[in-house]
Parts: C-alpha cells; sequence; structure tokens
C-alpha cells in the first residue's frame, strides 16, 4: 500500500510542477465551466479567465488512466463474504470478551470485561495470532475504553459479532469528553465487522446539542470509534450507528485501507461525521455507506494521499475537505481522490470549506465519477466558510485552494446555483478544472 501511495504522490506532484509552469499561476480561477448548468462567470470576474482547454483536458485525460490505484482485492471479497456467509469458524488465539464474564445483556456494565480482555490479547506474546472477539447475539454495554498498544504480538485481529452500545451519561465521560472507544498506538491491527454493530446511543447528545437546541451551551460530544496512531490499519465491515458526535475517526494514522464500514444516523443528528480523517496519509476508504447528520465523509488537516471510492452518501452535509484554518490555524490537505460516488439528498455535494485568516493549502484534489440526486450546492468551494452565530470578520489572510479537477459529475441539483466558488479576494482559488459536467436543477 505504501507504493501505491508514493504512486501517487508522483502523480499529483507531476501535476502540480505542470501548473506551476502553465497559466494558472497568473490566472487567478482558471476553469473549463462554460457548459456547466447553473454557473454565471460574471459572478466572478477577478477569478476567471481562458486557458487552452483541449490541451489541458487531453493531459489530465492521459493521467486519469492510470490514476487509480489498486487496492487489495481478495482482502476486500473475504470482508464481503462474512456479510453473505455468517461468521468464520473461531481460531486458537481467540479471548472473548464472555471469557471475563462480560454478560452482554444490555443493561449490565460490561466495561471491566473489555478491558480484561483486551490487557489479555495486547500481552499475549504467542506464536498465533490473537483475536479479540465480541460474540454474536449479545448487547454489551460499555463505557468509555481505551485500547492501548503497542502490543506484544506482530498483528491483532479485533471481531465484532455481537452488539457494542455506548453509556449515555455524561458523568461517564467526565476524564475524556472526545472519546468512546479509542484504538490508541496499536500496528498491524485488522477490526472485521463480521454483521456486529457498533452504538454510540447519542439521542441524548444531540437533544442537548445547542445546534439542536439554542438554550443549551456548545460542547463536545464522543467519537463513536477513533483509531488514533494506528500504522498498518485495515478495518473491514465495520457497521457503527448513532454516534454521539463523529462515528469513525482516523488521526495520525498511516496506512489505513476501510472497506465496507456502514455508517447509520438520523439526517438531523448534529455534528455526526460519518468517517473523519485527520493528520493522516495513505488511507483508503472503498466502497462506505454513510447516512449521517453531517459530512459523509470530511478530510481535515494534516491529511495527503487519501482516496475515497464507490462512496454512498446521503443524508448529510456531502464529502467535504475542511473546515480547515479556523481561528487563524495553519492548515495543509493534499493529494486526494474521490472516484465513484453516489450523493442523495445532500446539504452539499462535493465541498472544500476554509475559514478567513487561516494559513497553508489545500492542493491537488480530484472529485470524478459522481452521480448526484437532489444535492444543494453539489460543487462548492467557500473559502469564506463560517459556522458561528455571529458573522466572521473580513480578514487578510486565507488557506489556498489550488489545483482541483472536477470530472464526470452529473445529475440533479436542489439549488439553482450548481457551481459556487465563493473564493478569497487576497488568496483566490487557482488552477479549478471542470470537465464533463452535467448538473441540471431540479425544481421542487
Amino acid at each position: 500500500m505504501l507504493q501505491q501511495s508514493l504512486f501517487l504522490f508522483l502523480f499529483f506532484t507531476l501535476i502540480s510542477s505542470s501548473l506551476c509552469g502553465s497559466s494558472f499561476r497568473d490566472e487567478h480561477l482558471a476553469n473549463l465551466v462554460e457548459h456547466t448548468p447553473g454557473f454565471d462567470p460574471s459572478a466572478y470576474p477577478s477569478f476567471f479567465s481562458t486557458i487552452d482547454k483541449d490541451r489541458r483536458a487531453d493531459d489530465f485525460k492521459e493521467s486519469f488512466t492510470s490514476l487509480q490505484m489498486k487496492y487489495e482485492a481478495d482482502q476486500i471479497t473475504e470482508s464481503r463474504r462474512y456479510d453473505h456467509l455468517g461468521t468464520p469458524g473461531s481460531s486458537p488465539g481467540e479471548v472473548s470478551v464472555e471469557d471475563f464474564r462480560a454478560e452482554g445483556y444490555g443493561e449490565s456494565d460490561d466495561t471491566e470485561a473489555f478491558k480484561k480482555a483486551w490487557d489479555k490479547i495486547c500481552s499475549s506474546d504467542t506464536k498465533v495470532q490473537p483475536v479479540f472477539v465480541v460474540p454474536e447475539n449479545k448487547k454489551y454495554y460499555v463505557k468509555p475504553i481505551t485500547f492501548l498498544g503497542p502490543c506484544k504480538s506482530d498483528s491483532i485481529t479485533l471481531k465484532i459479532l455481537g452488539t457494542i452500545k455506548a453509556s449515555n451519561d455524561p458523568a461517564h465521560y467526565k476524564n475524556d469528553r472526545y472519546h468512546w472507544l479509542l484504538f490508541y498506538n496499536i500496528n498491524n491491527f485488522k477490526v472485521e465487522g463480521h454483521g456486529g454493530t457498533i452504538d454510540g446511543n447519542g439521542k441524548t447528545w444531540w437533544e442537548n446539542s445547542c445546534k439542536i437546541n439554542s438554550s443549551k451551551p456548545c460542547t463536545v460530544a464522543p467519537t463513536a470509534v477513533t483509531f488514533y496512531q494506528c500504522h498498518d490499519l485495515k478495518v473491514y465491515g465495520l457497521n457503527v450507528q448513532n454516534a454521539q458526535e463523529m462515528h469513525v475517526s482516523f488521526e495520525q494514522s498511516v496506512n489505513v485501507q476501510a472497506v465496507n464500514i456502514v455508517v447509520t444516523s438520523s439526517g438531523t443528528s448534529p455534528n455526526t461525521d460519518g468517517i473523519h480523517v485527520a493528520l493522516s496519509e495513505n488511507v483508503q476508504l472503498i466502497n462506505p455507506i454513510i447516512k449521517a447528520g453531517d459530512d459523509c465523509i470530511s478530510i481535515v488537516n494534516g491529511s495527503k494521499n487519501i482516496e475515497a471510492i464507490d462512496v454512498t452518501c446521503g443524508p448529510g452535509h456531502g464529502i467535504s475537505i475542511g473546515s480547515l484554518g479556523a481561528k487563524k490555524s495553519e492548515a495543509h490537505v493534499s493529494n486526494v481522490l474521490v472516484n465513484g460516488a453516489k450523493i442523495t439528498g445532500t446539504m452539499n455535494g462535493v465541498r472544500i470549506k476554509t475559514w478567513q485568516g487561516g494559513s497553508g493549502y489545500v492542493e491537488n484534489i480530484i472529485f470524478q465519477n459522481i452521480k448526484m440526486d437532489n444535492v444543494g450546492n453539489p460543487i462548492i468551494i467557500d473559502q469564506n466558510y463560517c459556522d458561528q452565530k455571529s458573522p466572521c470578520s473580513e480578514q487578510s489572510s486565507a488557506v489556498q485552494v489550488r489545483n482541483v479537477f472536477y470530472k464526470n459529475i452529473t445529475g440533479t441539483s436542489a439549488t439553482k446555483m450548481t457551481t459556487t466558488f465563493n473564493c478569497s479576494k487576497t488568496f483566490p482559488c487557482e488552477g479549478i478544472m471542470q470537465q464533463e459536467i452535467d448538473l441540471v436543477y431540479k425544481e421542487k
């Protein structure tokens, strides 16, 4: 996978170098948008000028024939097999939470059994690969847990066959309001869904969110599942529902492959991003199905070499890079490919969002082969993003957005403007291209 990511990096470097030597540097926002319904270039007179359309399109077309990284198809098939053929047999190295008296009735506290089972697994140095098992047909009530590495074994597998359900008592999160299930510093770690479910039990958190009830203070809520500082991580067939806030987050992690993740929560649940990527590199998200109340996928600061392939998104806020640059912070995101997506009934489609006053860059981004159905703001870059009650004051600095390519994006829009580029006056967008865009406003 590292070689694959290196290939992606070299490809984007080549494109970036090509753009730097062309008229893109001198023209603040060069576009192929003349055939995009709903787009009005007169609204952005300071950002647009002409380019050699045919030459640039040919360059991208040639590069795209070899862009998509190959992933481990045999292992993806294996993860799907669990859904269709049931649960594979047990292995000699398995340790079950029921070995430590977990009851699994959904009411009694099974947290200590999970901790003891993990301690047993993580301290095992046997030649047989250790496997942590959450048995099927049971519901385990669990308070916040940190599954801490590094572990003695070269690799560890977690099999989730039953349901893990979160405590919804905020008092149980007084030591850490940000996490429920935290997997920290674990290498060569494999998580297999096997039809099991992780249930964040988030309704209480949603009801007390300031976005739902303006009389409530704005506070953080836990992320359901966080992988932090994990290297060589594989997550297959994981089902996560009703997260307190974000559902699944990959943070400071390297070489991640996540296949067939299913996220389900109410479209009105606040801040419930489906999959969140931060400060991570070489990440593949393959065939996720996400129904949530916020971004289906959010990619934020410090992320590079990220692929999202065959995404199903909606309801939610779409697929987003950002937000970036809040509170005058510096942010960097590069080499992102979204290849194949079906986006339905979302607030936005594919979006890049940055706050005024920030610094850094978003660069080398490709959105391609995307079908939209009744999507608001199907294509949007917003360098003046402002998610707060009071208006945001105008700032002189901004996160630079450059080298973004949109290809083969079709379908219907819920808003009259199908393409919106709200670019900074001082650090305007650069090198934005569109090809084969066919988005039509669908009147209600």
